[in-house]
């Protein structure tokens, strides 16, 4: 399980990576730079918008989603879907004429629903981080952009 999670971990942050990667804009040197001024413009600018914006975009892209909360990587969903499961299997093999059975049938059903509820949870979390990484490489790119642009690039 830990395993998978990892592998699940790696993949989003190499996801990332490659999107920020993706984001960044296209430069074309308009006014007939040279690779040489292209690559002096280019640092340049990735500094001030660095500096500007207080974002910078390689840690951005290799910040990691949460690490799973809880001792069941649910932050107790599982325990409470647990509790919730048995309390309703019990009322219902009380009916049925075996309440320990109905307890027992009732707490697995409530702990995988709280691994689902868990697993969501996590992957809305996650899916708010890659949001506010989006946002702030968007930013650190508009500035970046501007830059190059001042300096007499065309920028797509």
């Amino acid at each position: 399980m830990h395993k998978i999670l990892r592998i699940s971990i790696g993949i989003s942050v190499l996801s990332l990576a490659c999107s920020a990667m993706a984001q960044a804009p296209v430069i074309y040197p308009a006014k007939g730079q040279s690779p040489q001024q292209q690559a002096s413009d280019d640092g340049a600018c990735h500094a001030w918008a660095k500096q500007t914006t207080g974002i910078d975009p390689l840690a951005v892209a290799q910040t990691a989603p949460p690490a799973p909360s809880g001792t069941a990587t649910g932050g107790g969903e599982r325990v409470s879907g647990a509790a919730r499961g048995a309390l309703g299997g019990l009322a219902i093999g009380a009916i049925a004429g075996d309440a320990g059975e109905g307890a027992a049938i009732g707490a697995v059903v409530g702990t995988m629903a709280g691994g689902h509820r868990a697993r969501q949870n996590q992957a809305a979390q996650q899916q708010q981080v890659q949001g506010q990484q989006q946002q702030q490489l968007q930013t650190y790119y508009r500035a970046y952009g501007a830059c190059m642009e001042g300096r007499g690039y065309t920028i797509k």
